[in-house]
């Protein structure tokens, strides 16, 4: 038998040639040829089972990054490898059941009303985005103001549209009167809408994706949202503690006990979501409440400055006493004095009486 035509394969392997495309252009399944002229492209039948697996694992969601990975192992590996994956998503979906238990709960309890907050708080805050060394053009989108802040990192060349789209998706809910726990559930369906919008505004040789981090505060009560490798940390108390968990490939190694932080930290797939807004498949945005104190100091950044800044140096500039404008300045320095081979966002904030 002959090569067959994408339209041919894909019939044949249960796949669309849209999802072909992609593959070939992240390396998963790479055509056996491809016409010089039209760019049109051919496989053949001998590819089918690999398309077929692909095709399975991204049916039981998982990640393009992990499929690389599964496809590249003998088959006891591989079993043992989606095995393992899948063991993961039953645990998150458990933690999430935990966070859902606990959420009903709080929403069942009498008087969560606006008097349960203190309205006798404000923020006072800086923000910088800034195109650094390595890049010719910023993807990163940043906003503050004083119920509001939030980061974004657009990635594959469209991302500028979809993080500051992802941003100003969120700045219709800076005026919202309603409970905190009603904040947060807003906040989770903004953030479907806009994975939506993003997801159907890519095209078969373009599909952006953004991660997104957020705090939107009623009172002293926050609503926290997190998708990807944008970040969000708190000093208090003099204590530096990071509230968001990176969603990528390396930190997913580090759970599994297959890479130690410092692994992580350099190692080359570093960068490699494995969630993002636009990023292929719905995803699951990490949701949190939390209560707000005179005298933290919050800082939401993407990883221009978190993946090239030491931990130590962020706390040190972080408990400096002063104004969030140099101590967000500072923090754009060290990501220059790194190198800067990303754009940097960030948002410092602090927490005052009103």
């Amino acid at each position: 038998m002959g090569l067959l035509t994408i339209g041919a394969f894909a019939r044949a392997a249960r796949l669309t040639p849209k999802a072909l495309r992609l593959y070939d252009e992240v390396g998963l399944l790479t055509p056996a040829a491809v016409d010089p002229e039209s760019g049109y492209r051919f496989y053949e039948p001998g590819q089918l089972a690999h398309a077929r697996l692909i095709a399975e694992l991204r049916r039981i969601g998982m990640p393009l990054a992990d499929i690389r990975t599964v496809c590249e192992l003998e088959p006891d590996a591989a079993a043992e490898a989606v095995a393992a994956y899948w063991q993961q998503v039953t645990a998150d979906t458990a933690n999430r059941a935990h966070h859902v238990a606990r959420l009903v709960e709080h929403l069942s309890r009498k008087g969560v009303t606006m008097s349960d907050t203190n309205p006798g708080l404000s923020l006072h805050y800086a923000v910088r985005c800034d195109q650094g060394h390595g890049r010719d053009s910023n993807e990163d989108a940043a906003y503050a103001s004083d119920r509001l802040l939030a980061v974004a990192d657009g990635t594959r060349g469209a991302g500028a549209a979809a993080s500051t789209a992802a941003v100003d998706a969120l700045k219709t809910l800076e005026l919202a009167d309603k409970p905190v726990v009603e904040l947060l559930a807003m906040l989770a369906a903004t953030v479907d809408d806009v994975d939506r919008a993003v997801r159907t505004s890519g095209t078969d040789d373009e599909q952006p994706a953004t991660t997104l981090t957020a705090v939107l505060r009623r009172g002293s009560q926050l609503a926290l949202v997190h998708i990807g490798d944008t970040r969000v940390y708190l000093l208090r108390g003099g204590e530096l503690s990071q509230l968001t968990q990176d969603h990528t490939w390396v930190q997913r190694e580090v759970e599994h006990g297959k890479l130690s932080p410092d692994q992580a930290a350099s190692h080359p797939r570093r960068a490699l979501l494995t969630r993002a807004l636009g990023g292929g498949r719905p995803v699951e945005a990490d949701l949190a409440l939390r209560t707000a104190l005179v005298g933290d100091r919050y800082l939401l950044c993407s990883d221009g400055l978190s993946a090239v800044v030491d931990r130590r140096d962020l706390h040190t500039a972080l408990a400096e006493a002063g104004d969030p404008e140099p101590t967000a300045q500072r923090l754009i320095d060290l990501a220059y004095a790194a190198g800067a081979p990303d754009n940097i966002a960030c948002v410092v904030a602090d927490v005052v009486a009103a």
